[in-house]
Order: structure tokens, then C-alpha cells, then sequence
């Protein structure tokens, strides 16, 4: 379960931004998750509890926004998202395409806090 490194590596990255804005304790986290990043949202909910046992995070909430696919169609010379991942093909003209412009990102967006 690779999302319990995912949860420690955001939880320590939050605490940083805490601390650099003197708060005491994280009330939230928001995280833009991609689509394509790999992750099992479910699990990294349930890892990031684990982690943040006895830190400034504990009780806190992770709320995540998920980001869908978006592709450049070649042929149409666009962004389109995409309803659904696979196949990589243009939802307008059908070409396939291997340009992702978003849906694979990791972000930590925000951190809040007292």
C-alpha cells in the first residue's frame, strides 16, 4: 500500500507549511488528486488517519478534490477531458493521443489550521 508513504510524505509537507505559518494545529488538508496519479483515494483516506495519529494533524480532515483527465487531441488541436480514462482517444473525433496535460498531479493546495 504505497499510499501510507503518499500520507506521510503530504502529512510532513503540511506540517512545514504549518509551522512556517505559526499554527499550532492543522485543521485540513486539501489535496488536488489526479485521475491518472495512481492513487486508491479510499486508501490514502485510511492511511492518512494512520499517520496523523499524535501529530499537530490528528482530527484533522483531508479533503480531495479529484482532477480529471485532460488530453491535446492533435487532430482537433484542443484540451478535452476525458469521462474516463482509457481509451486515450479524443471524445470528439476519436484520435488517440498520448499528450496528457492533467490528471496525473499530487497537490497539496492548502493547509488550514489555529
Amino acid at each position: 500500500m504505497h499510499e501510507l508513504s503518499i500520507a506521510q510524505n503530504m502529512l510532513d509537507i503540511a506540517q512545514e507549511i504549518a509551522e512556517e505559518q505559526g499554527l499550532l494545529r492543522i485543521t485540513q488538508i486539501h489535496l488536488r488528486l489526479g485521475v491518472l496519479s495512481g492513487v486508491v483515494k479510499e486508501a490514502l483516506f485510511f492511511a492518512y488517519d494512520i499517520v496523523a495519529q499524535g501529530t499537530m494533524a490528528e482530527a484533522s480532515s483531508l479533503v480531495i478534490e479529484e482532477v480529471p483527465v485532460v488530453i491535446f487531441c492533435p487532430e482537433c488541436q484542443e484540451e478535452r477531458s476525458l469521462f474516463r480514462p482509457i481509451p486515450m482517444r479524443c471524445p470528439v473525433c476519436q484520435t488517440k493521443t498520448a499528450d496528457i496535460r492533467s490528471g496525473r498531479e499530487i497537490d497539496i493546495i492548502a493547509v488550514e489550521g489555529v
